[in-house]
C-alpha cells in the first residue's frame, strides 16, 4: 500500500467532516460532556475520600480511647472500616455506586458492606451515570457511526467511487484511509480527554504516583484506542458493503443497539437464569444452620466443645479448667471463631463460584461484542470491577478474623481462670492493649492478577482487531464497485 495515498484519503475525510457544522457542534458537545464527567468524577472521589479518611481516623481514635475493658467485650464492641477507592475510579465508576462504603467488624459475625450509593438513589441510577468511560464506550461509537456511515456508500451513490478506483487508488488504500480519517477525528477528543484525566489523577494523588499506576493509565488509553479502531473498521466495512448511505446508517444503528443495549442486558439475565444465586436470606440461613450444629463457643461447658476441653485437661495434666495456664474461655472462643469463620468462608466461596459462572456467560460474549470487552477491562484497570470488590471483602474478613483472634489472645494471656464472686469487679485489661490492633491497609489488585482475571477481555479485543484486519484484506479483493 502507498502511504501517501492513504494519508491523502484520511486528510480529505478529516477536512470534509470538519466543514460540516453539525460535526463541529457534536465535537463541542462531546468536549463539554467530557469536561463535565471528568470534573464531577474528580469532585466525587475527592469528597468521598476526604470523608472516608476523616471518619476512619475518628473510628481509630475512639477504639484506642476506650477505657479498660474485658477483651471479649472489645471484640463485640467492634470496629468500622470504610472502603477506599482507587484514584482512577473517577474515570470509570464501574460498580462503585452499587458497592457498599462501610462494614462493621465484630467477633463471630460477618457483616455485609453497607450504605451503597445505589441504596440511597432513585431508580434513574439504573440508566447509568455520566462518566468519562461511559461517554467513550457508548457515545463515541455513535459519533463514529454518524461520521462514517456514508464514507464509502456516498462515493458509490455519487459515482465518484469509480473515478477514484480508475485513477489507480486500490481498495486497501481506500479502506485504510477512511479508517485512519475517522481515527484522527476521534483523537481530536480522545487525546485531550486522556490528558485531562492524567492531570486530574495527579491532583487526586498529590503527584505521588508509582510506575505501576502509570502503566494502568497507559493500558486504559491503549484499550480504548484499540476499541475505537474496531468501531471505525466496522463502520467503514458496513459503509463499503452497503449500496446506499441510508441502509448503511440503519445497519450501524442496529449494531450499536445490539452491542451497547441488547447483548449486555440479555447476557446478564441469561447468566442469572442459568446459574441462580441464593438470596442473602438463604445464604445467612444456611450459614446459621451449620453454626448451630457446631455448638456455642460462649458456653465453656457446651457439649460440642467437650472433646476440646478433655484434650486440654489431658495435655496439661490438670483436673479443672481453672488450673490451666491460660484463660480457658478465651481459648474456646478462639476455636469457635476459627470454626465459624471456616463455615462462613466455605459457603461464601460457593456463592462466589455461582457469581463467577454468571460472569463467565457475560464475559464470553466479548468475542461477539467488543463493548463488553472494553467495559470489563476499563473497570478492572480503574479498580471498580467485581473482582476488586470481592478482593476488598476478603481482606476485610481477614482483618475481622485478626481482630477477633487478637482479643481472644489477650483474654487467654491476661484474664484469670478463677471464677469471680458476685461482688467482685469484672476482669479487665489495660486500654493500652487496644493499640496492638494494626490499621487496616487495603491492597488493590496487582496488574498481573488483573490481567489474569481479564484474559478473555484482552484476547477478545485482539481477536476483534486481527479479525477485522483479515476482513478488510478479504474485502479489498472481493468487494464490488456497484
Amino acid at each position: 500500500m502507498r502511504i501517501h495515498i492513504i494519508r491523502l484519503i484520511s486528510i480529505q475525510l478529516w477536512k470534509q467532516s470538519l466543514k460540516n457544522k453539525a460535526v463541529v457542534f457534536l465535537l463541542l458537545i462531546l468536549s463539554l460532556l467530557f469536561v463535565f464527567a471528568a470534573y464531577t468524577g474528580w469532585q466525587d472521589y475527592k469528597v468521598q475520600e476526604d470523608v472516608r479518611v476523616k471518619h476512619q481516623v475518628e473510628v481509630r481514635h475512639q477504639w484506642e480511647e476506650k477505657p479498660d475493658k474485658h477483651p471479649h467485650r472489645m471484640a463485640h464492641y467492634g470496629y468500622l472500616i470504610f472502603r477506599a477507592r482507587y484514584p482512577l475510579s473517577f474515570f470509570d465508576y464501574g460498580l462503585e455506586r452499587y458497592m457498599g462504603n462501610s462494614v462493621f467488624l465484630e467477633a463471630h459475625k460477618q457483616n455485609t458492606v453497607n450504605f451503597s450509593e445505589a441504596g440511597f438513589s432513585s431508580g434513574m441510577l439504573r440508566f447509568g451515570e455520566v462518566s468519562t468511560a461511559m461517554i467513550l464506550q457508548t457515545l463515541i461509537p455513535l459519533f463514529i457511526f454518524f461520521l462514517g456511515f456514508s464514507c464509502i456508500s456516498a462515493e458509490r451513490e455519487n459515482n465518484t467511487l469509480k473515478v477514484l478506483l480508475s485513477q489507480g487508488v486500490r481498495w486497501k488504500e481506500l479502506l485504510a484511509g477512511k479508517i485512519l480519517g475517522l481515527l484522527f477525528l476521534v483523537c481530536l477528543v480522545f487525546i485531550p480527554v486522556m490528558i485531562l484525566s492524567l492531570v486530574m489523577w495527579f491532583s487526586l494523588t498529590d503527584f505521588k504516583n508509582t510506575f505501576d499506576e502509570f502503566l494502568r493509565l497507559f493500558w486504559i488509553a491503549a484499550t480504548y484506542f484499540i476499541y475505537f479502531f474496531i468501531i471505525c473498521s466496522i463502520c467503514v466495512i458496513v459503509s463499503a458493503v452497503s449500496r446506499t448511505s441510508r441502509s448503511s446508517l440503519v445497519k450501524l444503528i442496529g449494531l450499536w443497539l445490539l452491542f451497547i443495549v441488547i447483548i449486555p442486558r440479555t447476557a446478564q439475565a441469561f447468566g442469572a437464569y442459568l446459574y441462580p444465586a441464593p438470596s442473602k436470606i438463604d445464604f445467612d440461613t444456611r450459614v446459621e444452620n451449620e453454626l448451630v450444629k457446631t455448638g456455642d463457643s460462649h458456653n465453656p461447658n457446651d457439649i460440642y466443645y467437650k472433646e476440646i476441653k478433655d484434650s486440654l485437661l489431658h495435655v496439661y495434666r490438670v483436673k479443672t479448667v481453672e488450673e490451666l495456664p491460660f484463660n480457658y474461655s478465651g481459648y474456646i472462643m478462639a476455636q469457635g471463631e476459627k470454626i465459624s469463620s471456616g463455615i462462613y468462608n466455605k459457603n461464601w466461596q460457593k456463592q462466589l463460584d455461582i457469581y463467577e459462572k454468571q460472569n463467565t456467560v457475560n464475559r464470553s460474549l466479548a468475542f461477539v461484542n467488543p463493548f463488553q470487552a472494553v467495559k470489563d477491562l476499563s473497570t478492572a484497570l480503574t479498580g471498580s470491577d467485581f473482582n476488586s470488590y470481592i478482593s476488598y471483602q476478603q481482606q476485610v474478613e481477614d482483618y475481622r478474623y485478626q481482630l477477633a483472634q487478637l482479643m481472644n489472645k489477650l483474654q487467654m494471656e491476661n484474664i484469670s481462670n478463677k471464677k469471680q464472686e458476685a461482688n467482685e469487679k469484672p476482669y479487665t485489661i489495660s486500654r493500652s492493649h487496644w493499640k496492638d490492633l494494626p490499621d487496616f491497609q487495603y491492597r488493590f489488585i496487582s496488574q498481573s492478577t488483573l490481567f489474569q482475571n481479564e484474559a478473555v477481555s484482552v484476547l477478545s479485543l485482539l481477536v476483534w482487531a486481527l479479525g477485522l484486519l483479515f476482513v478488510l484484506h478479504f474485502l479489498s479483493k472481493t468487494i464490488k464497485i456497484n
